[in-house]
């Protein structure tokens, strides 16, 4: 299939360009607005003077218009680009911040936490959105979605990730518009009793009262924690457990509202409307009931940005299907990316949530039709299971790269999960709804309640026993930006090459494939001949990895020392072993010597090119920097912040270079 053929998709791509374009450099809104604004005038004058959509200048102002559409869409959707927003007014420290909950996030193990619209500083009418974070310990105060309160904590700049290929939470919050976090304790806030009503206010508290409903029935607490999620979109009360063996099976999407369970939902719903099709104007009377049925599903699942995008791209969907032209199922695809997701919210793109959900779709649409020509069972169940797997394996190469990518892991055993489940994923959100239908009613018999918590107990035991099965999970893959691209060109032209066969598709595909594994080979060479020494920045702890090559050698105070520090790195560092050794007084590495005085204060009288204090030692930083003369002073993160903020001062004294870890990340040896 060309894809290209169709216009909708072109216009995507351009879209996607200038969306990029709009991430990657900074623009004027009222510039680009005035441009954009400008390249329609002139497209249309072009239209009425020529009458020709297919000519070269009309292609080529329209591409350009679409462009500069997709980074005004970009620069419009940054919040901080308006003069309205909470940074770019001067906000003095003792001033009133009014704030209200917009949504509730999943907890951890330290505290609670929510994005909060900012109302008002002071007298000031403000806009944007913070990260509250409120300690576990201090909660006195149930916060819910539309609660309003005041407080005069200050808001503070979210912090980089300060160690190397630690996930850029900062950058996260940035695409999606938050830029500053606020720590407040039950006593820092106060609750405003009258606040103005939201729909997603509405909507979190019709969910809040189906899962009070579902706790008095007899459900075990995995098994509702996994009924919450599956059709509450609610995971914040999933065990860590049961979450991992999700991930490991390679059945996560399952615990994640989003496009899978919407288009089963459509397929249940236009299953039972079926019989109106023999009524006068009944496949009118099927998409209403169809649309109204999956945004009623939507609104209870809590309309988050996931469903939103799931609900709206099946609403096309189904539209098309009372049409009964699904083969322009791609058309309908694109616009509902282009006009009502990306358009809207470009900050979608740099979502990975998105980026799966769609590659999914694209590779299932794409993909599926070349694997089931490959066999034609007889039998229809064989026939039906046959093609449950080509749409499992389709799907999983379309996330394959961005998978490798992101979480650097794939699970072998992926389609034992998908064969099982996903057939039967139709039965159980039908009667999952059913179930919550009868609870808020108080209608619920026990039996139901019995079969219904056996059926998810059964989904949740077939997947721990795929998650067992740890020699067919493929995980700390190394996988990076390059390599991403590289996969998706070596896909795209393997699937052009299946689809026809001839020369020039085979050259290619084969170049694709020289490419990627080039670049491969080329990357295990620089990793070989790699050298770096650096400090890291672990609360409480001393550590220094000394890589040579693929080896890694960790230099430790501490016999605790945090696995996902050393794995990350060594995933995205393309280590092979890794050994541990106790930190000494000094190193020489390379031509540079360090100097570590740690907690006892003692250090010997020589000449040293840096010197790292850890574990607070009680020293005299101004006769240890007379005696010395180091040329920089190291501190890491297991020093209290009074030695940290003195150890600076002291050094701005006597001009000489200070870095403490928790403000400016991992140390670097030259």
């Amino acid at each position: 299939m060309k894809l290209l053929a169709f216009i909708p998709i072109k216009l995507t791509l351009l879209l996607i360009l200038g969306i990029l374009i709009g991430y990657f450099f900074s623009f004027n809104l009222l510039h680009i607005l005035l441009f954009t604004t400008f390249l329609f005038l002139l497209l249309a004058g072009i239209f009425l003077f020529e009458k020709n959509t297919k000519s070269i200048l009309f292609g080529t102002i329209a591409a350009l218009t679409f462009v500069s559409l997709g980074v005004y869409s970009y620069t419009a959707a940054q919040p901080i680009n308006y003069s309205s927003h909470y940074s770019n007014r001067q906000n003095n420290n003792n001033e009133l911040w009014t704030l209200k909950i917009k949504e509730v996030l999943k907890p951890n193990q330290f505290s609670t936490r929510y994005f909060a619209s900012v109302k008002s500083i002071g007298n000031r009418q403000v806009t944007g959105t913070i990260l509250l974070t409120i300690p576990i310990d201090s909660v006195k105060l149930n916060l819910a979605i539309d609660n309003e309160f005041v407080t005069y904590t200050e808001a503070k700049a979210i912090s980089p990730p300060l160690n190397p290929h630690q996930f850029n939470y900062k950058k996260y919050l940035e695409n999606l518009g938050v830029y500053h976090s606020m720590r407040i304790k039950h006593d820092g806030l106060v609750k405003i009793k009258s606040s103005q009503t939201t729909l997603l206010g509405i909507a979190a508290s019709a969910r809040n009262h189906i899962i009070k409903k579902l706790d008095q029935e007899n459900f075990g607490a995995d098994e509702l924690s996994v009924i919450q999620a599956l059709l509450l979109g609610q995971r914040s009360d999933i065990s860590e457990e049961t979450y991992t063996n999700y991930q490991k099976a390679g059945a996560v999407h399952i615990l994640a509202v989003s496009g899978l369970h919407i288009g089963i939902l459509l397929l249940v719903i236009q299953f039972l409307l079926s019989p109106l099709k023999n009524i006068p104007n009944g496949r009118t009377l099927i998409l209403i009931l169809s649309v109204l049925s999956l945004w009623t599903f939507a609104f209870i699942a809590g309309l988050s940005a996931s469903i939103i995008r799931a609900t709206t791209m099946f609403t096309f969907v189904a539209y098309a299907l009372s049409l009964n032209r699904p083969s322009n199922t791609f058309n309908i695809l694109a616009l509902s990316i282009l006009f009502i997701l990306l358009f809207i919210n470009p900050n979608l793109l740099f979502q990975v949530g998105f980026q799966m959900s769609y590659a999914a779709v694209f590779a299932i649409l794409w993909i599926f039709p070349l694997l089931k020509q490959l066999w034609f069972p007889k039998n229809k169940v064989v026939r039906y299971f046959w093609q449950l797997l080509c749409v499992s394996i389709a799907a999983q190469l379309g996330v394959l790269p961005i998978s490798l990518y992101y979480f650097h892991q794939f699970p072998g055993l992926f389609f034992i999960s998908n064969l099982v489940i996903v057939p039967a994923l139709g039965l159980i959100l039908g009667m999952g709804i059913l179930v919550i239908a009868l609870s808020l009613l108080n209608w619920l018999p026990s039996p139901l309640v019995w079969f219904y918590n056996e059926i998810i107990g059964l989904m949740n035991s077939l997947i721990a026993w795929v998650a067992k099965q740890e020699n067919f999970i493929f995980s700390a893959i190394s996988f990076d930006f390059i390599q991403l691209l590289l996969s998706i060109l070596v896909l795209i032209m393997g699937i052009e090459f299946c689809t026809k066969f001839n020369y020039k598709r085979i050259v290619f595909f084969l170049l694709s494939i020289l490419c990627f594994q080039g670049y491969t080979i080329y990357q295990e060479y620089e990793a070989q001949n790699k050298s770096e020494v650096l400090v890291l920045h672990q609360t409480r702890k001393s550590l220094i990895f000394n890589r040579s090559g693929d080896n890694l050698s960790i230099l430790t105070n501490s016999n605790n020392t945090p696995n996902y520090l050393i794995s990350e790195y060594k995933t995205a560092e393309r280590i092979d072993s890794v050994r541990y050794d106790s930190l000494k007084n000094s190193y020489a590495f390379e031509d540079e010597l360090l100097l570590i005085i740690d907690s006892t204060g003692i250090y010997p009288k020589f000449a040293s090119h840096k010197i790292l204090l850890t574990q607070s030692p009680k020293i005299n930083l101004d006769r240890l920097l007379n005696s010395i003369n180091p040329k920089v002073i190291i501190a890491d993160g297991s020093n209290y912040k009074s030695y940290i903020d003195r150890w600076k001062a002291t050094c701005i004294k006597n001009k000489i270079p200070f870095h403490y870890t928790g403000e400016k990340g991992a140390y670097y040896f030259e």
